[in-house]
């Protein structure tokens, strides 16, 4: 295993195992117990893993929290999940501690220097509560036989309601097998995990919440496969590319939002930072423009790929920067051990080049729950593989493309409008930052097509001039009736755009998809 580093602390693989076997003593001594949770309310930090790795060795159930949550949203996690104890760092308890259930354990972590620093932030300590790095200082290191870990417990983003609680039984040797194949492709790791590179060579960064599926599954993955990990508090765009020349960066999780920010730095700041040491970039997690995308291969290389899952159904397609460019706005081929179709209604598969809805499973993977909510567990089963909610088509070489979201499918005279279609031609246009494309009440085509557009900054620009030039490429009953402007759009931790926060109003007392 190589380093871990935060900041100016940097863990040795000895030094980190060491706290990670303090951590289960920690956790152990404070009551937690295998099959149980501990909630993880912390920023990208050293704890954050000492306590995922900690809770593994006794069969406890990680449980990150977004710490963006409302006090409301936070204590409904607290208690939907169950957990028997909640670790915070100190900044963040004030203004949750109201909603924090009664009787629920609290250790403080110090919030370090670093997310201090990033976050402008206090570091101060709030008196009468046990604190995690006192606790691991005084610790004998866990001597017991360690527990197979369980998955961490993820909690869905929520964009229809409250988020749900994704819980996995412990894996059996095979879908540990299979989930390691299944990440290894997804992050470039195959070489070094199949013994033809040393994953010492690896050297990657955690820029993204580590609460969210993505970075939380790449950072504990490549902790494990033993590479050099640095976790950073907060992702800056330049600080990312100073970050590569300076640390060699190899390997990298990234989400389409960053390669806006990226982008956007001037063409000066982008063009002086030593970028050589790429090897293999990887997105997820939201649609990325075409535009967007190409211009990043044209800036880094044939490093950037790609890949398409969710939370539930695992990764399960791949796309290299060659084949992208030879079928663009693809997310690429089926995996091998991976199975993917696309269906009717009636769960029949639909030729090539036939919009569908897409669903798939890895063949060894882990079965799931919702915590709390077996239902719509149940409604997320078709056909004896995983629906994602999505809707796209195969072509005839066995490429996948996305039209869209079933629920954000608009309806209007009868015709299916896909969002994501309209979208992709305004992120074509000069002076367009960002889009969101769905559907508002109509009173004779029940519903009608609606555009918010969020311009560059200092840009401004005419919804009629948008409206005609999309004329141009499309039908006209695609074309948004109405084109409102933003300064900036709403946007979950992933980088998908947060489209039932602008819907919502349209549709308050109707009947509606949100």
């Amino acid at each position: 295993m190589g380093w871990v580093s935060s900041g100016d602390r940097t863990l040795s693989a000895a030094e980190f195992n060491d706290r990670v076997a303090r951590a289960a003593t920690v956790l152990a001594e404070l009551g937690a117990q295998k099959g149980d949770g501990v909630a993880l309310y912390l920023r990208n930090d050293l704890a954050f893993f000492e306590a995922s790795f900690g809770a593994g060795l006794l069969g406890v159930y990680p449980v990150p929290v977004n710490w963006h949550y409302t006090p409301d949203e936070a204590g409904y996690l607290l208690r939907d999940s169950g957990v028997k104890l909640l670790l915070i760092h100190a900044d963040l308890l004030p203004p949750i501690a109201a909603a924090i259930p009664a009787g629920l354990k609290v250790v403080v972590v110090a919030t370090p220097p670093e997310i201090q620093s990033a976050y402008g932030v206090s570091g101060d300590l709030p008196p009468g509560l046990p604190v995690w790095h006192e606790l691991l200082d005084k610790a004998a290191p866990w001597a017991h036989e360690p527990e197979v870990a369980p998955s961490t417990i993820i909690y869905t983003s929520g964009t229809t309601g409250r988020p749900k609680g994704v819980w996995r039984d412990t894996f059996t040797p095979e879908q540990a097998a299979a989930t390691t194949r299944m990440l290894g492709w997804s992050y470039g790791y195959t070489d070094y995990l199949e013994g033809r590179r040393d994953p010492a060579e690896i050297v990657t960064a955690v820029i993204g919440p580590v609460y969210h599926a993505a970075p939380n599954a790449h950072s504990g993955f490549s902790i494990r496969a033993g590479a050099n990990v640095i976790i950073v508090p907060r992702f800056d765009a330049e600080g990312l590319l100073k970050l590569i020349e300076e640390k060699r960066i190899t390997h990298l999780n990234m989400v389409p939002i960053m390669f806006n920010r990226l982008l956007r730095l001037p063409a000066e700041v982008r063009n002086k930072y030593d970028l050589s040491s790429l090897r293999y970039v990887t997105h997820a997690a939201a649609p990325c423009p075409p535009p967007v995308k190409r211009a990043m291969i044209e800036w880094w290389g044939p490093v950037i790929n790609e890949y398409y899952g969710s939370t539930e159904m695992g990764n399960v397609t791949n796309l290299t920067s060659e084949e992208w460019l030879a079928h663009p706005g693809s997310v690429g081929r089926v995996m091998p051990g991976i199975d993917v179709r696309v269906v009717d209604e009636a769960g029949n598969d639909v030729p090539a080049g036939t919009i569908g809805e897409v669903i798939g499973r890895g063949r060894n993977a882990a079965d799931f729950t919702y915590r709390n909510a077996s239902e719509k567990r149940a409604a997320m089963e078709k056909a004896g593989l995983i629906t994602p909610g999505d809707v796209g088509y195969f072509d005839a070489d066995g490429f996948l493309y996305l039209c869209d979201r079933k629920n954000d499918m608009i309806i209007s005279g009868g015709a299916n409008i896909y969002p994501a279609e309209i979208e992709a031609e305004l992120h074509k246009m000069p002076g367009v930052a960002d889009c969101a494309v769905f559907g508002i009440p109509d009173e004779e085509f029940g519903e009608s097509v609606m555009a918010v557009v969020q311009p560059m900054p200092g840009v401004t620009l005419d919804a009629e001039a948008l409206r005609a030039e999309l004329r141009r490429g499309l039908a006209g009953f695609k074309v948004p009736r109405r084109i409102d402007f933003a300064g900036e759009l709403p946007r979950e931790d992933s980088g998908k755009i947060f489209k039932r926060k602008l819907r919502a109003p349209f549709w308050e007392g109707r009947e509606s998809k949100i």
